[in-house]
C-alpha cells in the first residue's frame, strides 16, 4: 500500500482540461515475485480550458504489473489496466478507458520503496468531448509504498539480488555483481567493478584503492610489471620499465645530454665525452691522452707528423722535410748546426752552361726557404761551384751567377736578402776528381753555409 502525487496533462481536444497536480493512494497484492495486482484511486482539481470552470476529477483504476529482476538502480516494471473517470463540478459525466504505466521501484528501507512512474490514459470516446475520437492523457507520479507482507524480495545490500539468493549479502554500495550477488572484478586487480576507476588494468599490475595502476618511479610502466621499479626520474625506459642506454656510456637516455657518444669513450655525469688533452678525441679512445694543446691529431688522438720527422704538426715549421732528413726541434733540416760544414743542395740543378734553375730544383729550395724562415737569426753563404770544363773565367762567372740565382729564388720565398751572401768559386774547390764524368758531376754544385748569428 502507499500514497503518491500526480501531475496530468489532459488531451486538449478530447478532454479540454488544464494540466494540474493531484494525489492518491494504492493497495496492491503480489501473487508472485514477478506479478502483482493493484487498485488505486486519485483526485485532481482542474479547470476547463474554454471558460476556466472548476472540475473535480476522480479516477479509480485496476492494474496488473509485471516486474523485472532487481538491479542496482531499482526494479523496473510495466503495468496495464482499466480506469473509471468521474468529472464533477463544472461537468457531471463519467468515462471508461485503459491505461499503461512504466515505472521504477527503488528500495529505501527494509519494507519501504520509492515509486517513480509515467502513465498514459487511453479514453476511446470521452463523454466530455464534443466530437468522437480517442483522448490521450499523459501523467507522471511519485510516491512511497510500504509492504505489509509479500512485496518485492528483500535486498539488504541493494545489489539487485534478493537476500535469499544473494551469495554475498554484504556487497558494498555501487559494486557490480554477478548472478549470485557476488562482486565482479573484471581486471582482477582486487578492486571491484563499479568502484574501479581503471577497470582495464593489466594483469599483474599493482593498483591503488581506486583500482588505478601505481607507478612509483613515474616511468609509465606500472608497478608489478616494472622489472626496474627504481628507474631514475626522467630516464627513458623500455617496455619492461628498464632504462635505455643507446650509446652504452652508462648514462641513461633522457638524462644523457650527449646521447651519441662513441662506444668506449669515457663520459662525465652528464653523459658527455671527457677530453683531457682537448684534442677532440675522447678519453678512452685517445691513444695519446697527453697531447700538447693545439696540436693537430689523427683519429686515434695522436699528433700528426706528415713528413715523419718526429716533430708533430703544429710545432713543425718545416712540415715537408724529406724522408730521412735530420731535423732540429722545430722540424727543420739541420742545415746550420756546428761544426760548420757546408751543405750540398743536392737536386738543385741548372740548364747546361746557364744559370737558369730547373723546375725540379724548386722543391729543394722551398724546403731551404722554410728552414731559413724558421730560424730568422741565421745568415748564410750561398756558394756556386763548377768542374774544370771550359775556361776558368767562364766558370768563375757561371758559378757566381748560379749562386745569385739560388739567392734570388730564396728571396722570392720570403728570406731577407740581407741574411744571404752569394759567392762563386768556379772550379777552385772540387770535392771529387775531374778525371771522370761522375766526379765532374759532383763538383758542379751549390752549397749552403752558416756564416754568422745575429744577436
Amino acid at each position: 500500500m502507499g500514497a503518491f502525487g500526480t501531475y496530468t496533462t489532459f488531451d486538449r481536444e478530447g478532454i479540454g482540461l488544464s494540466s494540474d497536480a493531484g494525489a492518491g493512494g494504492r493497495l496492491g497484492f503480489y501473487f508472485s515475485r514477478m506479478f502483482a495486482l493493484e487498485a488505486r484511486g486519485d483526485y485532481t482539481r482542474s479547470t476547463t480550458r474554454v471558460d476556466e470552470t472548476q472540475v473535480d476529477l476522480s479516477r479509480m483504476s485496476g492494474t496488473l504489473y509485471a516486474f523485472a529482476p532487481n538491479t542496482p538502480a531499482g526494479r523496473f516494471y510495466l503495468g496495464a489496466g482499466y480506469t473509471r473517470s468521474e468529472y464533477r463540478g463544472g461537468l457531471d459525466v463519467g468515462d471508461d478507458g485503459g491505461h499503461v504505466i512504466v515505472g521504477d521501484l527503488v528500495p529505501l528501507w527494509d519494507r519501504t520503496a520509492l515509486r517513480l512512474e509515467g502513465r498514459l490514459d487511453i479514453i476511446p470516446s470521452p463523454a466530455v468531448a464534443e466530437t468522437a475520437g480517442t483522448a490521450l492523457n499523459f501523467g507522471a507520479g511519485i510516491g512511497l509504498s510500504i509492504f505489509a507482507f509479500g512485496g518485492p524480495p528483500r535486498d539488504s545490500d541493494h545489489d539487485g539480488i534478493p537476500d535469499k539468493a544473494d551469495g554475498c549479502p554484504g556487497t558494498p554500495e555501487r559494486v557490480r555483481v554477478d548472478a549470485r550477488g557476488c562482486p565482479l572484478d573484471s581486471d582482477r586487480d582486487g578492486v571491484f567493478d563499479g568502484l574501479d576507476r581503471c577497470p582495464d588494468t593489466r594483469t599483474g599490475v599493482i593498483v591503488n584503492t581506486s583500482g588505478c595502476a601505481l607507478d612509483s618511479d613515474e616511468d609509465a610502466v606500472p608497478d608489478g610489471i616494472d622489472v626496474c621499479p627504481n628507474s631514475p626520474h626522467g630516464a627513458v625506459v623500455d617496455v619492461n620499465g628498464c632504462p635505455v642506454d643507446t650509446d652504452g656510456d652508462s648514462v641513461f637516455d633522457g638524462l644523457d645530454q650527449c646521447p651519441g657518444t662513441p662506444v668506449g669513450a669515457l663520459v662525465d655525469a652528464r653523459g658527455c665525452a671527457v677530453d683531457s688533452d682537448g684534442d677532440g678525441v675522447p678519453d678512452g679512445l685517445d691513444q695519446c691522452p697527453d697531447t700538447r694543446t693545439g696540436l693537430p691529431v689523427s683519429a686515434d688522438g695522436c699528433p700528426l707528423d706528415s713528413d715523419g720527422d718526429g716533430v708533430p704538426e703544429g710545432v713543425d715549421r718545416c712540415p715537408n722535410s724529406p724522408a730521412g732528413q735530420d731535423v732540429d726541434e722545430l722540424g727543420c733540416p739541420l742545415l746550420f748546426e756546428q761544426p760548420r760544414t757546408p751543405l750540398v743542395l743536392r737536386g738543385v740543378n741548372f740548364a747546361t752552361g746557364r744559370s737558369v734553375l730547373t723546375t725540379e730544383s724548386y722543391a729543394i729550395l722551398d724546403e731551404v726557404a722554410e728552414a731559413l724562415l724558421a730560424r730568422p737569426e741565421v745568415r748564410v753563404e750561398i756558394a756556386g761551384h763548377t768542374d774544370i770544363t771550359g775556361s776558368r773565367t767562364t766558370n768563375m762567372r757561371l758559378s757566381m751567377e748560379r749562386a745569385q740565382a739560388v739567392m734570388a729564388y730564396l728571396a722570392q720565398r720570403g728570406v731577407a736578402p740581407s741574411r744571404m751572401e752569394a759567392r762563386g768559386y768556379g772550379p777552385d774547390r772540387p770535392i771529387a776528381t775531374n778525371a771522370t764524368a761522375a766526379g765532374r758531376a759532383q763538383n758542379r754544385r751549390v752549397e749552403l753555409s752558416r756564416v754568422d748569428e745575429q744577436s
